[in-house]
C-alpha cells in the first residue's frame, strides 16, 4: 500500500485552511459535525481542525456516511494525479474505473482485466482508496446522473438508465444519500434556462449534444495541447473548428463527437452521444486526451530546478502532454508518422479511414468516420498501403497483435510490459515506443532523447544532443520528462506548439 496525501493531517489542515485549489482531488475533507465532505478549495469557512477528517476519495467519504457539499461540489474535482502518474494495479484499476469497466462487466471483469484476483484487486483498492471498486463505481454513477440533471431536461426514468443504475429506486435513494437532495429537488436548483422543458411531441432523431465543464488544477497552457492536435488532425475523424477541437469518440455502447474549447478556468465541452451511458467514458477519455488531471505545479517545480529549462518554464507554465482518446489508433497513427512530415502521416491516416473506418453523421462540422479498429484492419492487404515495404510490415505486424490481444494499449496495460512487447516487433524502435509510451499510456517520465526536435532544442539551449549524454542530463527531470519534452519542443517554430486561429 502507498500511503496517500490524505495520511498527512498537518499538510491537508494547512491546505483546507488556506483553500488551496492544488490539492483538488488529491484528497477530501469530511466534516464531523455536519457530516458533509468537501474539497479543500470549498469557499465556505473552513472547520476546526478537530472536526476534520481525510479521505482520499469520493468514494470513501460517501461509504463513510458523509454528503457531498453543496458550494463546492467536490464530486467534480480534478482526479487524482498521484495515480495518474502510476501504472501500479491501483492506478490501473482506477483508470478502467474511470472507463466503465465496473458497470459493463463487473469487478471479476476488472480483475480479469488486471491479471488479478477479484480478492486482491477488492483489498488493494480499499487499502489506497477507502473503497472497493463497487463503491467506486457508484460514486462515478452519482456524479453522471447529477450532470444529466443539471444540464437536460430528460426524464429521470431515462437519466437513471444513462447513469448505470439498475432500477430508478437505486437511483432516487443514491442521489439522495450522496447529494441530501431528491433528482427533482436538485434539477431545481439550476437556473430555468439550463433545463428547460423539452417540447412535446416525439423525440428527434439526431441526439442532443451536452455541454459541461472539465476542471483542471491551474495553469494549464493550452498552446502545444490543441495546436499538436490540430496540426496532426485526421481528416474525417478531427477538425480544428471555431476555436474547438473536435473529433470522433468510438465508445463502449455507441459513437459520439466531442468539441473541445480551451477557456482561462476550464474546458469547455460538448458531447454528442449516440447512446448516454457513454457519457462517463466520454468524459473520462477527453480528460485524458487533454491530460487535465496532471499536477503542473509539482510538474513545473522540479523542471525549474534545471537551470537551463527554468526559463521555458517560466515563459509559458502548466504545459500539458497531448494524449489520446483511443490507445490502438495512436500506436497506429505512430507507425504510420515514422520518418515522414506530418502531412504525410496525416494523408496515410486518412486513406486507411475513408477505406476502413466506419461512417458517421455530422451535422456540425466535416467529421465522417471513426477511426477503423485494428479487428477492421487485419485483412488489409498490405500492397494498398502507400509506404516503404519494411513499414507495411511493421503496420501489418501491430495491426495483428493489437486485433488479437497479445499486445494491450489500454488504459490497463502494464507499462513496462507493454515497452517490451512493441519493442520485440520488427520496426518498432525507441522513439516510436517511447511516443506510444508518452501519449498512448500515460507515461509522464517517458523521453525522446533521438527524436530531431529535441536534439535541436538541446543543441540551441546548450544541452548535450547525443542521444546518450542528453539521457544522462534528463535524468535530473525524473519523474517528469514527458513534460520537459514539451517544452523542449516549444523552442521550435512548428505548428504543433501554437494554438490555432
Amino acid at each position: 500500500m502507498q500511503n496517500g496525501m490524505h495520511s498527512d493531517r498537518e499538510r491537508c489542515v494547512r491546505a483546507v485552511q488556506s483553500k488551496d485549489a492544488r490539492f483538488d482531488g488529491w484528497f477530501f475533507t469530511a466534516v464531523l459535525t455536519t457530516r458533509i465532505y468537501c474539497r479543500p478549495s470549498c469557499p465556505v469557512v473552513p472547520p476546526k481542525p478537530e472536526n476534520m477528517t481525510f479521505y482520499p476519495s469520493a468514494a470513501a467519504c460517501q461509504q463513510a456516511g458523509f454528503r457531498a457539499c453543496k458550494r463546492c461540489r467536490p464530486d467534480t474535482s480534478p482526479g487524482s494525479p498521484e495515480r495518474n502518474q502510476r501504472a501500479d494495479l491501483v492506478a490501473r484499476a482506477m483508470r478502467l474505473v474511470a472507463d466503465g469497466v465496473v458497470d459493463r462487466e463487473g469487478v471479476p471483469g476488472l480483475a480479469a482485466r488486471l491479471g488479478y484476483s477479484t480478492r486482491q484487486v477488492e483489498r488493494q483498492l480499499l487499502a489506497e482508496l477507502g473503497a472497493g471498486p463497487l463503491a467506486l463505481a457508484r460514486a462515478q454513477r452519482a456524479e453522471t446522473a447529477r450532470l444529466l440533471i443539471e444540464t437536460t431536461a430528460l426524464p429521470m426514468a431515462e437519466i437513471a438508465f444513462a447513469a448505470g443504475f439498475c432500477s430508478i429506486r437505486t437511483f432516487n435513494d443514491t442521489v439522495r444519500e450522496v447529494f441530501a437532495l431528491s433528482p427533482s429537488a436538485l434539477r431545481s436548483r439550476v437556473p430555468a434556462r439550463r433545463t428547460a422543458a423539452a417540447p412535446a411531441g416525439p423525440r428527434p432523431a439526431t441526439p442532443a449534444a451536452l455541454s459541461l465543464r472539465l476542471p483542471f488544477r491551474a495553469p494549464l497552457n493550452p498552446d502545444n495541447l490543441f495546436g499538436h492536435l490540430a496540426a496532426t488532425a485526421v481528416p474525417g475523424v478531427e477538425e480544428w473548428r471555431d476555436g474547438a477541437y473536435r473529433r470522433t469518440l468510438r465508445l463502449p455502447y455507441g459513437h459520439g463527437i466531442a468539441a473541445l474549447t480551451p477557456t482561462p478556468d476550464h474546458i469547455a465541452c460538448r458531447l454528442t452521444l449516440s447512446d448516454l451511458r457513454d457519457l462517463p467514458v466520454a468524459i473520462s477519455r477527453c480528460r485524458r486526451l487533454l491530460d487535465l488531471d496532471a499536477d503542473p505545479v509539482a510538474v513545473d517545480d522540479q523542471l525549474r530546478t534545471d537551470p537551463v529549462l527554468a526559463p521555458l518554464v517560466d515563459k509559458a507554465p502548466g504545459r500539458r502532454v497531448p494524449r489520446t482518446v483511443d490507445e490502438a489508433e495512436f500506436a497506429l497513427r505512430a507507425v504510420l508518422g515514422q520518418q515522414v512530415s506530418t502531412a504525410a502521416a496525416r494523408t496515410h491516416a486518412a486513406r486507411l479511414v475513408t477505406a476502413h473506418g466506419d461512417p458517421v453523421d455530422d451535422p456540425e462540422g466535416g467529421l465522417t468516420h471513426l477511426f477503423p479498429e485494428p479487428g477492421a484492419l487485419a485483412a488489409l492487404d498490405p500492397e494498398s498501403l502507400a509506404m516503404p515495404r519494411a513499414r507495411r510490415t511493421t503496420f501489418t505486424t501491430l495491426v495483428g497483435h493489437l486485433a488479437d490481444g497479445s499486445i494491450q494499449v489500454g488504459v490497463e496495460s502494464d507499462w513496462h510490459e507493454t515497452r517490451a512487447r512493441l519493442l520485440e516487433l520488427p520496426g518498432l524502435g525507441p522513439w516510436t515506443v517511447d511516443v506510444v509510451a508518452m501519449r498512448a499510456l500515460g507515461d509522464p517520465d517517458a523521453f525522446l532523447p533521438t527524436d530531431l526536435g529535441i536534439r535541436r532544442a538541446a543543441r540551441e539551449l546548450g544541452l548535450p544532443s547525443t542521444p546518450a549524454a542528453l539521457t544522462a542530463r534528463a535524468a535530473a527531470w525524473r519523474p517528469w520528462r514527458a513534460y520537459a519534452v514539451q517544452y523542449l519542443w516549444a523552442t521550435d517554430s512548428h505548428p504543433i506548439n501554437f494554438l490555432p486561429v
